[in-house]
């Protein structure tokens, strides 16, 4: 039986097809913090990362290069644990998918699973995404392309072994009845059900033929294994795990996993597929699948193809380490994209880091040394205005430990920030120079130094799992050894008589955003000038015009689509018909947002099937891709508009 003091926590593990930008760089410092804030509350932490090495996307690249698949993703594995290492990530494991133990028991369980029959040979035909290794019906499609990147597809027909995810499926959806908490957030959990088990799931093709670069089916040496059992099955065989029972005893200790820390884009993945594969094994699922949300540039998805990725050592380069933790820890909610910008970057560093942060630690160590030669002594003068800082420090520990076991980490962040906002209030509140000049007012003073100095060592060491680097040099300025987060119950543990440093260093220098901007020029590359098209939409007559009929209609209920997660689909009262219409509006709008709104209907729309479902009419609307605004009217429903 697993200790409940034992915590293991796993990344996805990095596609080597590149190096990582930004937004994979958050998902491997959220999960650090998250590590971080268990070990500070007790726990033997387990933290395991590292890189998805096959695939024909890396076979193809390998070639590009001009060198062997292998040589390939040794360099881009060794970039990926750099960029790792340089943004301070405390894990223990990081496990490579061309690990000769990783392959070994991946073409065991593989093996195992055809000879109990979960696993069959057929054969695949469809449209095939090379980018995203994944076959999809045309049906899938949106606009003729893959429905997951927006790339290319083609025909495509070849032999393969398929799992039988179809038998599981009534074992899995009662899974999560019994487990409510397994996939968070919730939003995520009513995606699967909604879109892949009420529809029934198909059975899933595990291997291919058509490239090499993978770990073989030792007993049909054409096939390669395929991405979903190579690569999920890392969160086992990391720990050791070994199918002829003899595992290492770190695998007894910690599996199930506690949480595996994934993006949102891959929680089918990883509450679907992987879930089933691990009942074929008669293994227990793990307790929790966070899908975080995603960091985008602006109001765009990162991507090298838009020309807006983002690298965390550049960020680094600019900003440090801790102001790059700390804006993506704070900018990216629990359950919404969030977004990085270079003005915001700025604005949080010298808001937050110069100003809120770094200017309390380094006003009141130089107060200590002004007054005191920086001898800090608490003389229990105290005054009415101390209870309010005592008061939100003490209550500080518990509410941000209750965010950081809930993933709410830029929540967190800010009940920390509530303290801090509060120690610079009690300074501007006691005014320590004033009661410099007082002669009488001296142990008044020195009881206000301690309060501020045992606030900031209280707010120092929460912020250890968000800028470790950071909380650990304020520790060491004001020279306390009390560092323990569960022992911050008592607001007077700091030991009176400490001496704090002489030469305080500046932890967060503030930014000029005109020279920022200048550094940000250099590493944009230059966008090639493309001639300004003219508009050339054809002129129309006011008998064309009128040829199509436009209503006011009021939407009785909207629904997701079942296959496409950009599409909903609403019931609209048009007055007196009720028609169904699918509308790519889902980035901007909620099922729950719809129902009650009026509005403009292409009534005489020839209907047509998006994904499957037939849609009887349009929307209007307007805006951009990213931010969608449907029209709407107080008229009544089934009035002309003309």
């Amino acid at each position: 039986m697993k200790d409940p003091k034992d915590f293991y926590l796993t990344t996805a593990i990095t596609y080597t097809s590149g190096k990582p930008h930004i937004g994979n760089t958050y998902e491997i410092v959220l999960s650090d913090a998250i590590c971080r804030a268990k070990r500070q509350q007790g726990y033997n932490v387990r933290f395991q990362t590292g890189t998805d090495e096959h695939g024909q996307k890396i076979e193809l690249k390998a070639k590009e290069a001009g060198i062997e698949p292998k040589e390939y993703v040794d360099k881009v594995a060794g970039e990926v644990k750099r960029i790792w290492d340089m943004m301070d990530v405390t894990y223990d494991k990081f496990i490579r998918t061309t690990d000769e133990y990783h392959v070994k028991q991946v073409q065991k369980i593989f093996k195992k699973l055809h000879d109990k029959g979960d696993i069959y040979l057929g054969h695949y035909e469809g449209k095939y995404c090379t980018a995203c290794e994944s076959f999809f019906t045309e049906s899938q499609l949106v606009d003729g392309k893959c429905p997951d990147c927006g790339g290319e597809v083609h025909d495509a027909k070849e032999e393969a072994y398929f799992f039988k995810l179809s038998k599981y499926q009534d074992r899995l959806m009662q899974y999560y009845n019994d487990h409510p908490e397994f996939i968070q957030p919730e939003s995520r959990k009513n995606e699967m059900v909604n879109n892949f088990l009420k529809p029934g799931l198909q059975d899933l093709c595990v291997s291919r033929t058509s490239f090499t670069w993978s770990i073989p089916v030792d007993f049909d040496p054409k096939h390669v294994v395929y991405v979903w059992i190579d690569a999920l099955v890392n969160y086992i065989t990391g720990l050791g795990y070994d199918l002829d029972g003899h595992s290492d005893p770190l695998f007894d200790k910690y599996w199930p996993a506690d949480v595996h820390v994934i993006g949102k884009d891959i929680v089918r993945f990883h509450t679907i597929y992987w879930p089933i594969i691990l009942m074929a094994l008669d293994l227990p699922l793990p307790k929790q699948v966070f899908g975080h949300p995603w960091l985008l540039m602006g109001d765009s998805k990162m991507s090298k193809h838009l020309g807006n990725v983002i690298y965390a050592d550049d960020l680094v380069d600019l900003f440090g380490v801790d102001a790059v933790r700390y804006y993506l820890l704070h900018e990216i909610p629990y359950d919404n994209d969030g977004s990085i910008t270079w003005d915001l970057l700025v604005e949080r560093i010298n808001s937050d880091l110069a100003n809120i942060l770094g200017n309390l630690v380094n006003r009141t160590i130089a107060m200590c040394n002004k007054y005191f030669d920086g001898v800090v002594t608490n003389t229990n003068v105290c005054e009415p205005v101390d209870d309010e800082l005592k008061s939100i420090a003490l209550a500080m520990p518990g509410k941000t430990i209750k965010l950081e076991n809930e993933f709410k980490l830029a929540k967190a962040l800010d009940e920390i920030y509530v303290l801090l906002r509060r120690t610079n209030k009690y300074i501007d509140d006691t005014m320590p120079w004033a009661l410099a000049k007082d002669e009488t007012k001296k142990d008044r003073l020195a009881t206000v130094l301690y309060n501020l100095v045992e606030a900031i060592r209280f707010s120092a060491i929460a912020l250890e799992p968000f800028i470790p680097g950071t909380s650990k040099k304020i520790l060491d300025m004001i020279n306390t050894d009390e560092r323990d987060m569960m022992k911050l119950d008592t607001f007077g543990s700091y030991k009176s008589g400490t001496k704090v440093t002489d030469h305080p260093e500046v932890l967060f220098a503030r930014l000029d955003p005109k020279e920022v901007a200048k550094q940000v020029e250099k590493l944009t590359p230059a966008k090639p000038v493309v001639p300004e098209k003219k508009d050339e939409t054809p002129e129309i007559t006011i008998d064309d015009f009128a040829k199509v009929e436009l209503v006011v209609g009021e939407v009785k209920k909207c629904e997701k689509h079942p296959k496409a997660d950009r599409l909903l689909v609403s019931q609209i009262d048009i007055g007196g018909e009720v028609r169904q219409i699918v509308s790519g509006i889902a980035d901007s709008y909620s099922p729950e947002d719809m129902p009650g709104k009026k509005v403009i209907v292409v009534k005489n729309l020839k209907p047509a099937k998006l994904r499957g479902v037939e849609s009887q009419g349009m929307i209007l609307a307007g805006g951009t891709k990213k931010s969608i605004k449907v029209l709407e009217t107080d008229l009544p429903a089934g009035t002309k508009i003309s």
